[in-house]
């Protein structure tokens, strides 16, 4: 059989046993085990923001900031406008196909009717596979009984970290956020009532 030659035997050196293919593969262990070591390491690192980067709405406390929409008309409103000083303002960003707006409605209806002279409630309607008109519409057709406000340039939706509907946001007297959620499952008029001291 002719002999088999390796990079150490051309090179003019024996190879010892054991050595060569085993040591590239424990290289290729070590450089694996490395990698996964930092990738690790990173995740805890930056697990913080990453947490922080997906969560909805406003961070508690935070003042709500000036933003500029539309009345369901057309005319330039304030956001700011419809939070009152020493009220608590419920504020939805909303859209008419939401089935989780749909499924919050009785409860902001509850909420509207039982504390409507401690609580403003305020619809921010999305740009979202919906026209203005639409809204309008649907608002004539459901009468909620509190306004409802056109995001048209997403301006709202950036400011207030809105990234998608049935994002709720509590807002005190003071302008600050007091709550923040998203989905069907908020328990609203619990947190109203929290808010308000009314808690059974």
């Amino acid at each position: 059989m002719p002999n088999e030659t390796t990079p150490a035997s051309r090179a003019g050196r024996t190879p010892r046993a054991g050595v060569g293919v085993e040591t590239g593969r424990s290289g290729v262990a070590l450089r694996r085990l490395g990698l996964a070591l930092a990738a690790a390491l990173a995740t805890a690192f930056f697990a913080p923001q990453l947490v922080k980067a997906q969560g909805v709405g406003l961070d508690i406390g935070t003042v709500v900031p000036p933003v500029e929409v539309e009345d369901l008309d057309g005319n330039k409103v304030q956001l700011g406008d419809y939070i009152e000083a020493g009220k608590l303002t419920l504020l939805e960003f909303w859209a008419t196909w939401c089935e989780n707006c749909e499924a919050l409605q009785p409860q902001l209806d509850q909420i509207h009717e039982e504390h409507g002279d401690q609580v403003n409630i305020v619809a921010v309607a999305v740009a979202v596979a919906q026209s203005q008109r639409r809204v309008r519409r649907h608002v004539e057709e459901h009468m909620a009984g509190y306004p409802y406000l056109w995001d048209g340039s997403g301006a709202a939706v950036r400011a207030y970290n809105a990234a998608t509907t049935s994002i709720v946001m509590l807002v005190d007297g003071e302008g600050k956020v007091v709550y923040a959620g998203v989905g069907r499952d908020q328990d609203l008029v619990g947190e109203v009532q929290r808010q308000l001291g009314t808690l059974p």
